[in-house]
């Protein structure tokens, strides 16, 4: 199996492990003609977008690559995310150590499949292989090794599955295949690495109540939420808030009565867009009760949004990075 080395990693300790992330699904600028733009309502003085983390508040967590909040006291959470396959899972200990040091959880994603799309099976080929049990020796390894790693960790594993947009080739599977690949996931994690917490992670859309694998297998349930400037005016015909973007996909989880995280967060746009969401997204709110933590993700998109969007810099710091 090839393997993906430390020196082909970021030098920062937590951007040792990238995410491969896909883009929303596409949906024609003709189709939806949305509002005009407002470049007076778009401009742009905020340098840094951090949120607000409120002292009464939920508390907040990053992914956090170019180390931005390293020294931000803060932080609860580092999340990283990792590839079960081609990756040097001993960076898991520099990990470890980084957030350690700054006594924060880890939170771990764990995607199933490569991050070389030259190595990627179709989302068929997995399906089979995870069911058939090939798979069972990459997770048991990488849950061997958070049985070793001293900060308190949580695992999410094949996150926004019912999102069938094409972007995960583990998302959109018949649900009953889902369900039994992530419980037979859960159970040698469980199996090796006892103490550690079990996230279930939807992206927010309808349909996803179909994934729920029981009550038994789920600690903790993660949404996913971005705000983008454009896009809301082009698909929505309107702003949206951080409470209007959070509201689907709560409002499906809620019944659970699990403890809800946002565990992917990120906004782009003009200073009038942006305040609300860096003023509230870590604020108390009655309408999200069962609302503990959002983590920050702090990097720009991988893949492209639609209407010739590009790649959102969610990056608290504006970065160089071209569109």
């Amino acid at each position: 199996m090839k393997k993906l080395t430390k020196n082909h990693l970021s030098a920062a300790a937590i951007a040792l492990l990238l995410l491969c992330v896909a883009g929303l699904p596409g949906r024609s600028e003709v189709q939806y003609a949305g509002i005009a733009p407002n470049p007076a309502a778009s401009a742009r003085t905020i340098i840094d977008k951090r949120p607000v983390v409120h002292a009464d508040g939920i508390k907040f967590g990053a992914y956090d690559p170019h180390g931005d909040f390293g020294a931000q006291a803060n932080v609860s959470t580092e999340a990283l995310f990792l590839p079960w396959e081609d990756v040097d899972l001993e960076t898991l200990r520099v990990a470890d150590a980084y957030a350690l040091a700054r006594g924060r959880n880890l939170l771990i994603t764990v995607e199933p499949w490569s991050w070389d799309v030259d190595w990627r099976l179709t989302s068929g080929e997995l399906r089979a292989k995870v069911l058939r049990g090939d798979y069972d020796v990459n997770m048991r390894a990488i849950a061997q090794m958070i049985s070793q790693l001293k900060s308190p960790v949580i695992v999410r594993w094949g996150q926004e599955m019912e999102d069938k947009s094409g972007r995960f080739s583990w998302a959109g599977w018949n649900p009953q295949d889902y369900i039994a690949a992530y419980k037979r996931m859960m159970d040698i994690l469980r199996e090796e690495a006892p103490g550690t917490e079990i996230m279930w992670s939807p992206k927010g859309l309808p349909g996803l109540q179909d994934y729920y694998p029981g009550d038994n297998y789920v600690d903790l349930v993660g949404l996913s939420v971005f705000g983008l400037e454009r896009y809301d005016e082009l698909a929505y015909n309107k702003h949206r808030a951080f409470s209007e973007a959070l509201r689907q996909g709560y409002d499906l989880v809620a019944g659970y009565g699990k403890p809800i995280w946002v565990a992917e967060l990120g906004y782009e746009g003009g200073d009038a867009y942006m305040r609300p969401w860096i003023e509230t997204a870590t604020l108390k709110q009655s309408a999200f009760p069962n609302l503990r933590e959002v983590v920050y993700f702090n990097d720009r998109d991988v893949h492209a949004w639609p209407f010739n969007l590009g790649r959102p810099d969610w990056r608290v710091v504006e970065s160089l990075a071209a569109n």
